[in-house]
């Protein structure tokens, strides 16, 4: 829903000059002509180092899933401990996104990114040195996953305020980090599939380090100037008041309401269950093929949600999650590998398609003083049920299987779609002005 990445606003600055004169009476004097100042360059130093950040981070996060799935299995924990570790790392993430958000209200964000970045490295460096040197004990992995979530907390609610740092025409910056996004979301899983299937785990968490450490090292040498920091009133009143303010839009709540559902029941077990389904059909990289297929498809989903302007956002989102089934139906079925990746490229096109009308409307919808806040509850609302889904996915795997389970995901989130498109709140709201 998140994203692990997009809450920005588009800005034009156009400078005004004298209305033109007519063209049969040129001015004789050059200064009464009409200047339009020349749109400043994207591809600044800073935006070079932001962009090669934000990619490098996103590289790391979407190879961990992959990495840390076939280190399980590999080390005898199954889909159970695949859920333990993922959930760990998954509700460290939702429970302290809050606080990251109030920090980096508080604080400048660019010091509470680096600090996680550095983290994050060491972390994915002790879990690689560990599993090279013998059997890592179940409980380290889950800890050093748990870490990894918190700093990732940290790290997030400091993206979106950097981009007006970084760079002056905001709508083409977020249109090329938002495709930027969905190629490295592309690339991640597969370069972790072809890592874990012709190295070992051991290497791919030393690769992940490095990416983390490569983002770091890219903010810091960001040259910025003074940010405006807001301390007015203490954590707690600075919470309440993001809280109040997000209970009070219905449309707002209803959707999360609806993710709890396709938290439990699709993105919890998606990627544990999955993984199992399709690596003992098709083989380990043949998962990461996946992942890398869903990947492509946002990054078509998102290029199709730049050029619509519907006058009901998250209506047309809900029409584009229907596709969004086609992902949990193809693991459950495990077709031959281009049909299965072709399940998962078109449910990552409704899957992005809708993410955009969504990251759209709360930052349109929402009044920008209070909008870290608030956005930092609709993250930790919309995938704190995600944890659950994973922690249980084990148990439910015995009772139910897994071709079952997966065929109920599917089942499961056809019916948030179908939610999605007759909730009043949701359907009827318009876009913002």
């Amino acid at each position: 829903m998140t994203s692990f990445d997009g809450r920005e606003k588009s800005l034009l600055r156009v400078a005004m000059a004298d209305p033109l004169p007519h063209p049969r009476f040129p001015p004789k004097d050059h200064r009464m002509t009409s200047t339009v100042a020349p749109p400043a360059p994207l591809w600044t130093r800073n935006f070079n180092l932001y962009f090669t950040a934000r990619i490098m981070s996103v590289l790391g996060d979407t190879m961990i899933p992959v990495a840390m799935a076939v280190a399980m299995l590999a080390l005898g924990y199954g889909v159970s401990g695949i859920g333990y570790t993922l959930g760990a790392w998954m509700g460290a993430f939702a429970l302290f996104v809050v606080f990251g958000g109030v920090f980096a209200d508080r604080f400048h964000p660019r010091p509470q990114m680096i600090g996680a970045d550095a983290v994050r490295a060491v972390i994915q460096l002790s879990l690689a040195a560990w599993i090279w040197l013998g059997d890592a004990p179940l409980w380290f992995i889950i800890a050093g996953s748990a870490a990894g979530g918190i700093a990732t907390a940290m790290f997030q609610p400091g993206l979106a305020s950097l981009v007006p740092q970084v760079s002056t025409d905001l709508q083409k910056a977020n249109g090329v980090l938002r495709v930027s996004q969905g190629l490295a979301t592309m690339a991640g899983p597969a370069l972790g599939g072809v890592l874990v299937a012709t190295t070992s785990p051991a290497v791919a968490f030393t690769v992940d380090a490095a990416t983390f450490a490569v983002s770091g090292l890219c903010l810091a040498a960001l040259r910025l100037k003074p940010f405006a920091i807001d301390r007015s009133g203490s954590m707690l009143q600075n919470l309440r008041f993001g809280w109040d303010d997000f209970r009070s839009r219905s449309w707002l709540w209803a959707v999360i309401l609806i993710w709890w559902v396709l938290g439990v029941f699709v993105w919890g077990p998606i990627t544990p269950v999955g993984a199992v389904s399709i690596i003992g059909e098709h083989g380990k990289a043949a998962f990461g093929y996946a992942e890398a297929a869903f990947g492509a498809g946002s990054v078509l989903g998102a290029l199709v949600a730049i050029r619509v302007r519907a006058g009901r956002p998250l209506l047309a989102g809900g029409l584009a999650m229907f596709l969004f089934p086609l992902m949990p139906l193809a693991a459950a079925l495990t077709p031959p590998i281009p049909l299965l990746m072709l399940g998962y490229a078109v449910s990552g096109v409704g899957w992005a398609f809708w993410g955009v009308q969504w990251a759209t409307t709360i930052q349109t919808q929402v009044p920008a003083d209070r909008l870290n806040r608030v956005s930092a509850y609709e993250v930790a609302g919309s995938i704190l049920a995600v944890p659950l889904g994973q922690a249980i996915s084990g148990p439910a795997t015995h009772l139910l299987g897994v071709e079952r389970l997966l065929l109920l995901a599917t089942v499961m989130s056809l019916g948030c779609a179908v939610a999605l498109v007759v909730v009043n709140p949701i359907r009827r709201l318009r876009a913002a002005a």
